[in-house]
């Protein structure tokens, strides 16, 4: 057999095990089971870190606001250095749509070793923690919250025996950029962190979704968060790891009622949102990145490429495993796209955006090592930590 039949078999069984054999990490049914009434509800602290964020807060934080939540609930935003005027639109929001109790806070500039998300958590959660919240919610400040979201996030906390729930939140899509890339986004992470290998009781992974994660208090400081992970690009995974070590169990599923209102209109926003931190999963290692780079040729780009050479060529083996292997492909990302509900005719161009994430990771290595590392909002950390290397 030819070289191009090979690749295209190889390819071909990488893909029938991936469908099969990877927590069936397609599907999209982990979601937050519908929430039950408690006898008596816990005290929860919720904790926005925000820099810069004028933009996106009246889209998000009102939801928080308005939460409908039974128990003892307040908010902590902390205003991470910004220069828009991020701290008093939030205290003036609060003034107009009433609701949970806020408080706004602004710690300075974080120490040495620290990055700035983390830092502003370490301050929100120590103002939290003095009023002993059994419960801390930790979201992004460009995160909506429908308004029952606590209410479910606590429920499924309690009810399933969990130390750490977290959704990932329905990032927004409206431009073309963002329909064609950013389902590929959550699709991919989805690959990597099986969520039912991630939920199960003996789990074979584990992460979580930064926008929105509810965490036990005791869980937190057994797992010394979030001093334990403080220099973490990759916070979420970082978190969610710290926790499952000190013997904590962690849940993570797609979100129906926690959205991302931050939009990504054009490429560019898009390639800055995920090259600053691609490097930093691979742990800055050259070898690591020349695997992924082959990996995603192989997987992504191979049924597609040996597809069409083999029907130019003549080569029937090579048309036939190929275009089996991009159906299968095909196959698997029609569910994210439905959860999206993004046109299914988008499906065959997952190889495309494979490639589009290929050149992100790529450049996120050059910039690292031109010393811009994770550059985001005037800050630069040239070197950061990647996620532990755990489960």
């Amino acid at each position: 057999m030819s070289a191009l039949v090979w690749i295209a078999l190889v390819s071909l069984v990488v893909w029938l095990w991936l469908l099969l054999g990877q927590g069936f990490f397609w599907r999209t049914d982990q979601r937050l089971p519908p929430h039950v009434d408690l006898a008596h509800w816990p005290d929860v602290a919720v904790v926005v870190p925000a820099r810069d964020e004028a933009e996106v807060l009246p889209l998000s934080l009102p939801s928080l606001l308005a939460q409908d939540y039974p128990g003892r609930a307040e908010i902590y935003l902390v205003d991470d250095g910004s220069s828009d005027g991020t701290g008093g639109l939030a205290l003036s929001l609060a003034e107009r749509n009433g609701g949970l109790p806020l408080t706004v806070v602004s710690p300075g500039e974080p120490e040495a070793g620290w990055t700035g998300k983390l830092w502003a958590l370490r301050q929100g959660m120590a103002l939290a923690r003095a009023r002993g919240p059994e419960y801390l919610l930790l979201t992004d400040a460009d995160i909506a919250h429908e308004p029952d979201s606590l209410r479910k996030l606590v429920a499924a906390a309690r009810g399933g025996g969990f130390d750490l729930v977290s959704q990932m939140a329905r990032l927004r899509v409206a431009s073309g950029w963002e329909r064609l890339i950013v389902p590929a986004f959550v699709y991919f992470f989805a690959q990597l962190y099986p969520f039912r290998w991630i939920n199960a009781r003996r789990a074979r992974a584990t992460a979580a979704a930064g926008g929105c994660v509810l965490l036990r208090t005791e869980a937190a400081e057994s797992a010394r968060i979030p001093d334990a992970v403080r220099q973490a690009v990759i916070d979420d995974v970082s978190v969610a790891r710290a926790v499952r070590k000190s013997g904590g169990r962690v849940w993570l599923g797609l979100a129906d009622g926690v959205t991302s209102v931050r939009p990504y209109p054009h490429l560019a926003d898009l390639w800055r949102m995920i090259s600053r931190s691609a490097y930093a999963q691979l742990r800055h290692s050259p070898p690591l990145l020349l695997g992924t780079v082959a990996g995603l040729a192989l997987v992504y780009l191979a049924p597609p490429v040996t597809c069409i050479a083999g029907l130019a060529a003549g080569s029937a083996g090579a048309a036939w495993a190929g275009g089996l292997g991009w159906l299968v492909m095909t196959g698997t990302y029609l569910p994210m796209l439905r959860y999206y509900r993004q046109p299914l005719a988008l499906a065959p161009t997952l190889p495309f955006t494979a490639l589009l994430y290929l050149l992100m990771t790529v450049d996120s290595a050059v910039q690292h090592y031109r010393g811009r590392g994770a550059a985001w909002k005037g800050r630069t950390y040239a070197r950061p930590e990647a996620a532990p290397d755990q489960y």
